[in-house]
């Protein structure tokens, strides 16, 4: 079984479903609602446990009941929540979520206990031992560095969802010039990171061989319902690539019937990690990563959306390698 450690955040999510998102100043109305718990952290740690990982969660949420919810939604799923520190007089971090018709949806997050985050998770992550770190940036990027920094020491893998991208360039080729094995962007994020515009898996290839440049190990670019592109010392490919440099690959989209897109990035990076601890080689452990992706787009809810490895089957074909739980 696969081991994986998370450090990341725990938020509540209220999510409305409207037919179209709003304009700027505009008001819609919405067709449902729902309160659950989610987080780029706690999501990549059920999405992983329901993937056939032993997972441990780090990270802190206050101590309300938004916070106890949290806890008890990953206790739920076999992830060990020993890890994770309750803060007296901090409430816990919170996500406004809107999503279309079309699985559309745009995220607002206070941060909360997630921002007070700090070196006794990093600690505890490294003490935490396993196959893999899954670390995303919901979190302050000090901790981040000093995570990425103790790993390399003790030579255990990481794989790096830099989303939210740091809103300087700078500060995040500075995250990644100590090296990390395997960092996952989006399009948006690929751009905020490389200071250009990234749209479509022509620029997304093009993106992942120069964020190999500034010190990834392997570089995913997602985008969306195009697919995905990966560069890296395994990954192969020769898109723009001149000698000595590393080359891209794209990695065809799913064709699933989506209904709604959040989480789908937290399945697509939890999957990878999963995929990474169980040896699978760099390009199938992104086509698995991307089946899914594409595979919790196609039921609505956050970490309820998040699939199994019957799930993938059944909306791609695809068989996940490792036995679930």
């Amino acid at each position: 079984m696969p081991r994986l450690t998370v450090l990341g955040s725990l938020n509540m999510d209220i999510s409305v479903a409207v037919r179209r998102l709003p304009a700027a100043g505009e008001t819609v109305l919405g067709t449902s609602a729902v309160i659950a718990p989610g987080g780029k952290g706690a999501n990549q740690a059920v999405a992983a446990a329901r993937l056939g990982a032993a997972v441990r969660m780090i990270g802190c949420t206050g101590d309300d009941s938004f916070g106890e919810m949290a806890r008890s939604a990953l206790s739920a799923e076999g992830v060990d929540v020993t890890g994770v520190r309750v803060l007296g007089g901090s409430a816990t971090g919170l996500a406004l979520i809107t999503v279309d018709s079309a699985g559309e949806n745009i995220i607002t997050v206070a941060a909360g206990a997630n921002g007070l985050v700090g070196p006794a998770e990093t600690d505890a992550a490294l003490a935490a031992g396993g196959d893999v770190l899954v670390l995303s940036a919901e979190i302050p990027r000090s901790v981040l560095a000093a995570a990425l920094a103790d790993a390399r020491a003790i030579g255990l893998a990481c794989v790096l969802n830099l989303a939210p991208a740091p809103a300087a360039p700078a500060d995040a080729v500075a995250l990644l010039a100590g090296g990390v094995d395997w960092l996952v962007v989006n399009e948006s994020e690929a751009g905020a990171v490389l200071g250009r515009a990234v749209a479509g898996l022509d620029e997304a290839r093009l993106a992942a061989r120069d964020l190999v440049g500034l010190g990834a190990r392997h570089a995913v670019v997602t985008a969306g319902s195009r697919g995905a592109a990966v560069s890296g010392a395994s990954a192969g490919g020769s898109a723009g690539a001149s000698a000595g440099e590393p080359g891209a690959e794209a990695v065809p989209a799913f064709r699933v019937p989506s209904v709604d897109s959040v989480g789908a990035g937290d399945a697509f990076v939890a999957a990878l990690g999963v995929a990474v601890a169980a040896g699978v080689a760099a390009l199938d452990a992104v086509r698995l990563a991307s089946a899914a992706g594409a595979t919790a787009t196609t039921r609505r809810g956050t970490q309820d959306g998040l699939p199994r490895p019957a799930d993938i089957f059944a909306a791609t074909g695809e068989t996940w390698p490792v036995a679930a739980n």
